[in-house]
């Protein structure tokens, strides 16, 4: 019998090397393509568990325990709401987002001692980002009975409209007007001054906490803003009100993440009123929205097959179909 020579020896081994190896990596890449293909479809039932909960639990939306209008905040990738999502009696304030969206609240308020005089709040060093929205809701309370009372908000020296004209009354002994402005051009910089200037024939007379004061006002400035890092992380966050006086703390909000791989562009959320035309100016938004869509775009890794899966659902907001 011929036996092999050292070099037939070493090319036999070498070729047989050659095979084990490419069957190794074969099984490999088949491993890694299926555990990727698994890995898409847990995320993609994760994500439809959370968008099923979170169309329960939207389409259940109504006033928070403190008197707030069902809808807190209505943004592209932020929907703020009220609901009681775990049946116990009390009503949570419920904020789903996109990690990137950071937002935040402050409230100030001013008083005038003097007739016809003004006041001025100032809100500073609460961007970190860059500014995609911002409002402020303004209240006021004092002699305001008289259709030549009344007070004239400004935002950084711009005259942005009256509050209290016909509609509200001397020394009311809480707050009236409620008037909300989108100032999203005047706080883009990261700081912004209000100003409520009363008219002469504002008296000072009311005894509401202050004595003697013309009026006081009450400016509630809330914003939204694109944050870096994190671009896929969807969340939750859930506030349980607390007593007394009722109020949702902000400090107590418990986050958690619902899934790490949304990848959407385009709005996750939008918004339709009674007629089913989208809403587009944000302060309507929160007054005339009665159906929203809601579109996430999953995918573990976008650099790869396979492709986006889109969720797409539409909630109608049940004790928002009348008139609130």
């Amino acid at each position: 019998m011929k036996s092999f020579t050292l070099v037939e020896t070493l090319i036999t081994i070498f070729i047989f090397g050659l095979i084990i190896g490419v069957v190794f990596a074969s099984v490999a890449r088949i491993y890694k393509t299926h555990t990727y293909a698994w890995q898409q479809s847990v995320a993609i039932d994760e994500a439809s568990r959370g968008v099923r909960t979170m169309i329960r639990e939207i389409r259940e939306a109504k006033p928070g325990d403190d008197g707030s209008y069902p809808i807190k905040k209505a943004g592209d990738k932020e929907f703020i709401f009220y609901s009681d999502i775990d049946k116990d009696g009390e009503v949570e304030r419920v904020r789903y987002f996109l990690a990137t969206v950071g937002s935040g609240e402050q409230t100030q308020e001013c008083v005038v001692f003097s007739d016809g005089g003004s006041c001025s709040v100032t809100f500073s060093d609460f961007l970190e980002g860059t500014m995609t929205s911002a409002e402020v809701k303004v209240s006021v309370e004092g002699d305001f009975g008289w259709s030549q009372e009344y007070a004239e908000i400004y935002a950084d020296g711009g005259y942005l409209e009256r509050v209290c004209k016909n509609s509200c009354s001397d020394c009311a002994g809480n707050w009236e007007g409620d008037v909300v402005f989108d100032v999203t051009g005047e706080a883009a910089d990261g700081v912004i001054q209000f100003t409520a200037d009363a008219t002469s024939q504002v008296d000072n007379f009311c005894d509401w906490i202050e004595s003697n004061h013309a009026m006081k006002v009450k400016f509630e400035f809330s914003w939204e803003e694109d944050l870096p890092g994190l671009e896929s992380e969807f969340k939750k966050g859930i506030i349980n009100p607390v007593s007394p006086p009722i109020r949702y703390p902000l400090d107590q909000e418990e986050v958690s993440i619902l899934s790490f791989y949304v990848r959407n562009s385009p709005p996750i959320f939008e918004y339709f009123d009674a007629d089913g035309d989208k809403i587009t100016d944000y302060p309507a938004r929160l007054a005339d929205a009665k159906l929203m869509k809601v579109f996430l775009i999953i995918n573990i890794d976008p650099n790869r097959p396979p492709q986006d899966f889109e969720l797409e659902s539409y909630v109608q907001l049940r004790n928002l179909k009348e008139e609130y």
